[in-house]
């Protein structure tokens, strides 16, 4: 059984892979609160963690007592892609894995993976397994705290609630405006890419996803554990 360890900028979330099949799963804190007994409860032997955020003490102490070490992805990990970006000791190993994660899913041809978390990142691989790149813009909660912090009235809101076409009040126009920016920023993403590679497939994945209404169509999937599927797949190719 793999241990696969996903730290992103909020939560810390851990999957047992039973092969290429996500067995169990829990969520922690950056301390990793209770992976060693996660790890114990569904017999992994092996593991691989990447992170975006600043693990503390206690984080390197839990997984510690695991009893076996763990890869760290970095973007000096061998990967089943090739690396083409410039710059790969600041590429976050979270998009290094989203990659990978969709590739296992879709074997062939061009992708697009887009994540939508803290930040959202934008990822293309072409037909012959390059990593070209990708593009990273300010996710939903970072633009909604960014108009609180930088004006002087605007209020910070919350991401649940109406989203209106255009909104009626102060609450649902701060909403609609991120809300629906993000949603047409993306299509727009999409739009322009299939128009540039027609056959290219499209995997949506990320936190918020689930605010903007993406629904899937033909060659758009969405799937909630394309970067845990990929990290795994990284565990794998390391052996």
């Amino acid at each position: 059984m793999n241990l696969i360890i996903d730290i992103g900028n909020t939560r810390a979330k851990a999957f047992a892979f039973e092969g290429d099949r996500i067995a169990d799963s829990m969520a922690t804190d950056h301390r990793l609160t209770g992976l060693a007994d996660f790890a114990r409860r569904t017999g992994c032997t092996r593991g691989i963690y990447s992170s975006v955020a600043h693990i503390p003490e206690e984080g390197y102490e839990e997984m510690g007592r695991l009893g076996f070490a763990l890869v760290q992805l970095t973007g000096e990990t061998p990967v089943p892609v090739n690396i083409k970006y410039h710059t790969t000791e600041t590429l976050g190993a979270d998009r290094i894995a989203a990659i990978v994660g969709a590739r296992t899913l879709q074997s062939e041809g061009y992708l697009l993976v887009i994540d939508s978390g803290t930040c959202i990142t934008y990822e293309f691989l072409d037909s012959e397994n390059n990593y070209l790149g990708g593009n990273i813009a300010p996710g939903l909660e970072l633009r909604l705290r960014s108009m609180h912090e930088h004006t002087a009235l605007l209020p910070l809101i919350s991401a649940e609630g109406e989203v209106p076409e255009m909104g009626y009040d102060t609450e649902t126009a701060l909403r609609s405006g991120v809300v629906r920016g993000i949603k047409y920023e993306i299509e727009g993403y999409i739009r322009h890419f299939q128009q540039e590679y027609p056959q290219i497939s499209v995997f949506l994945t990320g936190g918020d996803i689930k605010y903007l209404d993406m629904s899937p169509k033909s060659s758009i999937f969405v799937d909630d554990f394309i970067v845990p599927r990929g990290l795994n797949k990284i565990l794998q190719y390391n052996e």
